[in-house]
């Protein structure tokens, strides 16, 4: 179910964002017409679109295992964003609707990154930690996962119970699925291994 969330919520701010998109280029190049036509067209949808934004935002930030800095930051300016992008299409102030678009391309960049620098994580261990296979996994994977793999974030599998293989193990962690993010640009290929390995053996680990 969070998955399918995630992708519904993905789906929502990239239509917003699409909508907003094209009736501030409309105001920019002065196409009156045009904008009214179009604004008239994506009334309902536009409400419809951004109720399920906001729905399915709360939803996974109920059922997220850490929300950290970005996602307040990603609030705020979500807040700020919606009256602002109102206002200026209303009165059709180009400066208003230009920023709150910005805005909402900024905060789709916070949703994929969860970081408000759009960095993939905000851990920030040393390379002395990320040598031991137990310190990467507490560092990336135990938020979702649980101390002993079996937490169940964000739609996180049960790593005690699964019997992937340790190169399929690999791959998931290095490419990511569904809502696990990609590692291969954050941790090396022998960091992969050492957590893959780690993973593998944790239900005996806790047994």
């Amino acid at each position: 179910m969070f998955t399918g969330i995630l992708h519904l919520h993905v789906l929502t701010v990239m239509l917003f964002i699409i909508i907003h998109l094209t009736k501030v280029v409309l105001m920019m190049f002065d196409k009156e017409e045009a904008l009214e036509k179009v604004s008239k067209m994506t009334k309902v949808p536009h409400m419809i679109i951004g109720t399920l934004l906001l729905l399915t935002g709360i939803f996974l930030a109920m059922n997220s295992g850490s929300l950290g800095q970005w996602f307040w930051m990603k609030l705020g300016v979500f807040v700020v964003a919606i009256p602002m992008s109102i206002i200026g299409l209303k009165k059709k102030n180009k400066a208003l609707s230009l920023i709150s678009l910005m805005m909402f391309i900024y905060i789709y960049g916070m949703s994929e990154t969860k970081n408000t620098s759009f960095t993939k994580n905000e851990a920030n261990p040393t390379e002395t930690q990320l040598t031991d296979a137990k310190a990467i996994y507490m560092n990336y994977c135990q938020n979702c996962h649980g101390k002993d793999g079996t937490l169940g974030l964000s739609g996180a599998a049960d790593l005690q119970e699964t019997e992937m293989h340790l190169e399929q193990m690999k791959e998931i962690i290095a490419n990511g699925k569904n809502a696990m993010i990609a590692y291969k640009n954050t941790l090396t290929p022998e960091q992969i291994q050492k957590v893959a390995e780690y993973v593998q053996n944790l239900g005996q680990r806790n047994n």
